[in-house]
């Protein structure tokens, strides 16, 4: 199943996609004050602003919006992130380092849609998926397994080139990816924003991108 067929499972028929993106943007940014449990339907349609008649429109239930959140997330990433992977006039270590960046800057300025995507993974939604929702929950693992892929093939890179320590590349991308995420749990936009949003993100992005690299560096022999 394709990432539209996904979203085409449980998106109603006829739905625009312009008005999908205001409630999609809404609904981020509800579940992450409130948590997914706690966000009603009428949590999403106050942030939006509307009646909740509106969200329904599009959606068929709040399991729903929540997937549709976690595969634009998704796809936000693969789309900025997918170029650079594959860009081999840039030698292994700039390629990783600046995955890193773009995945780093994302996690802060598309703080909402990250935060669902990240912790989306980790609920424990089996038993509340109808057959539908599952074919989509099963798209959505399987976009997050070629990302990951993405970064295990430039540290295999580095390692073939000697610029990264041996390590199965695979085990090698579930910390570095973690670190990244991480941010989504302690960074906040508004106090951020008081000194200057723009070059504090990209300063974050720059650290987080160094230090996940370095942990990868080979080395030298002594």
């Amino acid at each position: 199943m394709t990432e539209a067929g996904a979203l085409r499972q449980h998106v109603r028929p006829g739905a625009g996609p312009g008005g999908r993106q205001a409630v999609l943007e809404a609904a981020a940014l509800a579940f992450t004050r409130n948590g997914y449990t706690a966000t009603s339907i009428d949590d999403i349609a106050d942030v939006l602003v509307a009646t909740k008649g509106r969200v329904y429109h599009y959606y068929r239930s709040k399991l729903d919006i929540f997937l549709d959140v976690m595969i634009s997330g998704m796809r936000e990433l693969t789309e900025r992130v997918g170029p650079v992977a594959g860009d081999l006039r840039l030698g292994p270590t700039e390629r990783l380092r600046q995955m890193a960046r773009i995945h780093a800057t994302l996690m802060m300025t598309r703080h909402s849609f990250q935060r669902v995507a990240v912790q989306g993974i980790e609920m424990h939604l089996a038993g509340s998926l109808r057959p539908r929702q599952r074919r989509t929950w099963d798209e959505i693992i399987a976009m997050r397994d070629r990302y990951e892929q993405l970064f295990a093939d430039v540290v295999e890179a580095g390692q073939g080139s000697g610029e990264f320590r041996e390590t199965p590349a695979r085990l090698a991308t579930k910390p570095l990816l973690g670190a990244l995420n991480w941010t989504t749990i302690w960074y906040r936009p508004e106090e951020v924003q008081q000194e200057g949003a723009g070059p504090a993100v990209q300063r974050i992005a720059d650290e987080l991108a160094e230090f996940v690299v370095g942990g990868l560096r080979k080395v030298p022999d002594t």
